[in-house]
């Protein structure tokens, strides 16, 4: 039986809606660090508001089908799960979007950084330069850092691991669009729903978003100070220059002596901060880490300057056994330690750090930490250890 043209121009207004609505619903898991490689069998759950809403398991194409409503509400969270890899956690909207798992690292002084996006861009481009070194695509391969992934079609992911970072070199990470390199004042990039991911050990430790409604074609993201601090910058601007030339428009952010500061920072709730560490203080002295470690994180997106938090981070962290994220949160409680208890808190941190070192048998690394906690404070604990791994007292 033939429809009649009513009849037919509804089916089509239908199944064009239906095909919208599923490719709504869909996100896909693809590796960190192996081109276009699905992840098959990814927990992928949605909470809002603390509470899970649903949840599925990516097949083998690495496709994950959740209810379109949920993935496009800017209330909830994507958190995405499985073994060998670090956990991922995202704020939506991120319906039909893509999301790159890490393998866990095993380095402590490693690093991964992780860009994603939406279709548009085509290519966004990532950038790290440090002293003698610039990896981007054309340069694929830097002193301990290489680029894993290179996308050129939307999406991501693009990749850049630090198998050791460089004590005493300073990091500069930025993301450049390079469909619209020849166009500074585009707000493409801006629009690109942009994502990096940070990850330290087996932790997502930083999580940055392309600010809104700005124009420019490079988005300078953080840096790593030479003592191992990030951070953040998230600035906007507009360069008309080539990829390769890149390096050259980042040196202001490569000197340390000028001071960097969020450009789109949210306000500091410093009564939040203070309410979610006391927490996070009970569920550790509770023996409860991982309660812990989340409850320190929320203080610190309360309030990302709080030294105290970080503190404490540091030290659930390492109670963990997660040594690599301790050492990058008590370098964070280091550069932040301020008032009548700042040597103190800069003194065992520093001696905290050379013993994660010295278990791990990187005695050059302990010996170097032991020496900075002497230098902030007297302490005979901190003699013994430099005496112990080889130094004179």
């Amino acid at each position: 039986m033939k429809l009649g043209l009513q009849s037919s121009l509804f089916v089509v207004a239908f199944l064009a809606a239906t095909a919208s609505h599923a490719a709504d619903s869909r996100i896909q898991v693809l590796s960190a660090t192996v081109k276009d490689q699905r992840i098959n069998g990814a927990s992928v759950i949605l909470q809002k508001n603390g509470e899970r809403s649903a949840s599925t398991v990516s097949n083998a194409k690495g496709e994950a089908l959740l209810e379109a409503d949920a993935l496009s509400d800017p209330q909830s969270l994507l958190i995405i799960k499985k073994d060998g890899y670090s956990n991922l956690v995202a704020k939506c909207p991120c319906s039909g979007m893509t999301y790159a798992l890490s393998p866990v690292m095993h380095n402590l002084d490693g690093l991964r950084v992780v860009l994603t996006w939406g279709s548009s861009p085509a290519d966004l481009d990532s950038h790290v330069a440090y002293p003698g070194n610039h990896v981007f695509f054309a340069r694929r391969q830097g002193t301990d850092a290489n680029l894993d992934v290179d996308d050129v079609d939307g999406f991501g992911p693009e990749t850049i691991t630090l198998e050791r970072k460089h004590q005493g070199e300073t990091y500069v990470y930025a993301v450049h669009d390079f469909t619209n390199g020849g166009n500074p004042s585009s707000q493409a990039l801006s629009a690109s729903q942009a994502k990096v991911f940070v990850y330290i050990g087996e932790s997502l430790v930083r999580t940055y978003y392309v600010p809104r409604n700005q124009p420019g074609n490079l988005w300078t993201v953080f840096r790593i100070t030479g003592q191992g601090e990030f951070q953040d910058i998230n600035a906007m601007r507009g360069v008309a220059v080539n990829a390769d030339n890149v390096l050259g428009t980042l040196g202001e952010a490569s000197n340390e002596q000028n001071r960097v500061v969020a450009a789109n920072q949210a306000p500091v709730d410093a009564a939040r901060a203070r309410s979610l560490n006391q927490n996070g203080e009970a569920a550790y002295h509770a023996g409860r880490l991982d309660d812990a470690i989340w409850l320190y994180n929320q203080a610190l997106e309360q309030d990302p300057n709080y030294g105290q938090a970080y503190s404490n981070l540091g030290l659930a962290y390492q109670k963990a056994g997660r040594k690599a994220e301790a050492i990058w949160a008590n370098r964070k409680a280091i550069a932040l330690a301020s008032g009548a208890t700042a040597a103190t808190v800069r003194a065992s941190s520093y001696y905290n750090i050379g013993r994660m070192y010295e278990e791990a048998g990187q005695t050059a690394d302990a010996l170097a930490n032991y020496v900075a906690a002497r230098r902030e404070k007297a302490n005979p604990v901190y003699d013994r250890a430099i005496q112990r791994v080889g130094g004179r007292p």
